[in-house]
């Protein structure tokens, strides 16, 4: 999780590469000036969740990074706890489609975005990135790992990962 991530309070609870869910509890520090939550913040907890389940289907073989993030704020909010699911729409070796949903309280749709997010496969971009995640995406045997992923100290806490080897050349609608 980057420092922006810890400062909106944004949790992971589920993660794959078929599927992420994460919450965030809505405070004063995450409104705009009207007193509603701002734009950027939905459009952060967009990508976040998107790019993670791009790289936990990648699993490795490759660092995801925002290409387009296409956020629109559909209703205000002034206080709750946020649900965000991102899933993804299309992929394939080069690039990944996510839709992300984020609702109230009540279920409602309060937000939601498409973000598209080209793989690196190599250069110091990629080599940085896939540094600081090896420790997400290591292997981890046959089959699934359901295991608590391991984070950086001072990160959120852990999230149960469940990681499929990737189709690669296969679209997901």
């Amino acid at each position: 999780m980057s420092g922006l991530d810890r400062f909106v309070g944004l949790r992971v609870e589920q993660a794959s590469g078929e599927r992420v869910v994460a919450a965030f509890t809505v405070t004063p520090e995450l409104h705009q000036i009207a007193g509603i939550v701002h734009g950027g913040v939905f459009a952060s907890v967009v990508e976040t969740t998107a790019s993670l389940g791009a790289g936990l289907w990648l699993a490795g073989d490759g660092l995801p990074v925002g290409m387009a993030n296409h956020t629109d704020f559909l209703r205000p909010v002034r206080g709750g706890t946020l649900r965000v699911e991102a899933t993804p729409v299309e992929r394939d070796g080069a690039t990944q489609l996510w839709q992300v949903h984020v609702t109230d309280d009540r279920d409602r749709l309060v937000a939601a975005g498409r973000v598209r997010l080209l793989t690196l496969r190599s250069g110091p971009v990629a080599e940085t990135g896939l540094s600081q995640y090896a420790e997400h995406l290591a292997p981890a045997g046959p089959g699934e790992r359901d295991d608590p992923a391991p984070g950086p100290p001072g990160a959120a806490p852990a999230y149960p990962v469940r990681r499929r080897p990737p189709s690669r050349g296969t679209r997901t609608r």
